[in-house]
């Protein structure tokens, strides 16, 4: 009898690349995770874990330091055991405390599953779903974060919102009410240029006072309608230039209002009461004088930028929005029925947002819509599963996790640390301190929350101003305002999410963004942004103001 040797051989087409499925770029990556879990963590992240009280990290009652905070969340029982006085054997991990070296090593895996996954959303080596997914499992499997915490990390406010509007979203497309809205937004924009230049700021400073999530979810339906309209009307099947023109324009206006005032958003929150911390509070109109300015002038270099970049690319001679919009709406019935009510299940919900936003978030209202929507059988399910874009739900929701487990593992506060070191000596004093404070706090936001982001730099950069004899205001109104920055990741912002999630074709459903136009087109806004803050308000319209 002879045995015959067998080979195992891949399938047709295993290393073949195709949208979400790149497999050599995801070996590589897993080889460069490998190698940040190995390697020891760095002696400046251990020193930080144990540092007593560090600045920029919020320890849980009755810690002294990072190490004490991991191991009462993680080693409760250990924690308890040695409270007691109990002598426990150090082979037992569940009642055994972590040392400063373990501690560490939990922070540096935390930013290791922070770059895998930046990198995987932006080679989209593995389908968004999935690098959704794998987050959590490496959370899990590292034993970062306990499972109900991971859980509930998964479930924040904002994903909740995002989600809902989404499903919003459907319901104002069904009813046709997203193109009669368009005409009241679009009736006086008749140009791409009349987009850039007047839609474009007005946008932004409205961005200042409302919520900047909700007027993007709002526009976004209203612009895929005037996309597809205009390239019907110009026999063209697809204009990706025009598409991104409008979504990523309307996206990125929507971020720089932020600096507008206090009420843009729970980062400028957060700030007022770091102000309000230090003995030095700040008024609404206050607060309007220093960063108002700003929103106009940044508005209208996005849409320069924009403009040029995008104009000349189009295949559609122009975009006049209030011709698209009238037209459509000509044809439209009567306004009654089921488009009355998602009128004012969608007027509740804005309601909604001012009156409840403190107590319930912007997620519960919008949940509440989306109840009602169908109560009122607005929508089914059926429109819920092909209207919805569950990936990037789920890319947002695992952004949070990330954020909660940075924070917690001390991973953020390394980070910031990290850079300020790399400061040279020039950004550690006056203006220039202020200018290195708005680059870390601009690439932060890009991977965290705009609120984690402030809430973790607030405590770190307001006592670098004490110590370097500038005003405290000025390094806490740049970190607010560098918070909006989040212009070149998917998961910097609701708002990138929600462009990337809705910026599909109406008709055959096609996205027509990815990952990488962020990077791409956001990259340079955000260069764009500090250039404009610096020179414009920095060294401008800053010197003549009192401080």
């Amino acid at each position: 009898m002879v045995a015959h040797a067998t080979t195992v051989t891949s399938p047709p087409g295993f290393w073949k690349n195709k949208p979400g499925y790149k497999p050599m770029l995801f070996v590589i990556a897993a080889i460069v995770f490998a190698t940040l879990v190995i390697i020891p963590p760095p002696q400046s992240m251990i020193d930080m874990v144990t540092k007593i009280s560090p600045p920029g990290y919020k320890l849980e009652k009755g810690c002294t330091n990072i190490v004490d905070t991991v191991n009462k969340k993680l080693r409760p029982k250990a924690v308890a055991a040695s409270e007691q006085g109990k002598q426990v054997s150090s082979r037992d991990k569940e009642h055994s405390l972590m040392n400063a070296e373990e501690v560490a090593r939990i922070a540096k895996v935390m930013i290791g599953i922070l770059l895998l996954a930046a990198f995987l959303w932006g080679t989209e080596a593995l389908p968004l779903g999935a690098t959704d997914i794998l987050v959590g499992v490496l959370i899990y499997l590292f034993a970062i974060l306990p499972i109900n915490e991971i859980s509930r990390a998964y479930m924040k406010d904002a994903v909740f919102f995002i989600f809902g509007i989404l499903a919003v979203a459907v319901g104002v497309a069904k009813t046709g009410l997203d193109k009669r809205i368009g005409l009241i937004l679009l009736s006086r924009i008749k140009s791409a240029k009349g987009f850039a230049f007047i839609f474009f700021p007005m946008l932004a400073i409205s961005a200042g006072f409302l919520s900047e999530h909700a007027l993007v979810a709002l526009l976004i339906p209203v612009l895929m309608g005037v996309y597809k309209v205009t390239c019907k009307m110009h026999g063209v099947k697809k204009d990706r230039a025009l598409a991104i023109f409008l979504l990523l324009g309307v996206c990125f206006a929507a971020n720089h209002g932020g600096p507008g005032s206090p009420a843009a958003g729970g980062r400028n929150a957060i700030m007022v009461g770091y102000f309000m911390e230090y003995g030095m509070p700040i008024t609404f109109l206050q607060w309007m004088k220093y960063g108002l300015p700003f929103v106009p002038l940044m508005a209208v270099v996005i849409g320069a930028y924009m403009y040029i970049r995008f104009k000349p690319k189009f295949k559609v001679p122009d975009v006049n929005p209030s011709e698209v919009v009238k037209a459509e709406v000509a044809n439209m019935p009567k306004f009654g029925g089921k488009e009355a009510m998602m009128g004012v299940i969608l007027v509740l919900l804005i309601i909604g947002w001012i009156v409840l936003g403190e107590e319930a978030g912007l997620g519960g209202p919008t949940l509440y819509a989306v109840a009602a929507m169908f109560l009122c059988r607005i929508i089914d399910w059926d429109d819920i599963q092909t209207g919805v874009a569950f990936d990037v739900v789920g890319l947002y929701a695992a952004a949070c996790a990330m954020g909660v487990g940075l924070k917690f593992t001390g991973g953020a506060l390394w980070l910031a640390q990290t850079f300020v070191g790399f400061l040279p000596d020039f950004m550690t004093r006056g203006d220039g301190l202020v200018m290195g404070v708005s680059l870390l706090t601009g690439i932060m936001t890009n991977f965290m929350s705009d609120g984690a982001t402030v809430a973790a730099l607030g405590p770190i950069v307001l006592p670098m101003a004490t110590l370097a004899h500038v005003n405290v205001w000025k390094v806490g109104l740049i970190t607010a305002f560098s918070s909006s920055f989040a212009n070149f990741l998917v998961v910097g912002t609701p708002n990138n999410a929600i462009a990337f999630g809705m910026g599909r074709d109406p008709e055959t459903g096609e996205r027509l963004l990815d990952v990488m136009d962020f990077v791409k087109y956001g990259l340079p806004i955000t260069i764009l942004a500090w250039l404009v803050l610096w020179g414009w308000a920095v060294f401008g319209y800053w010197k003549f103001l009192s401080w």
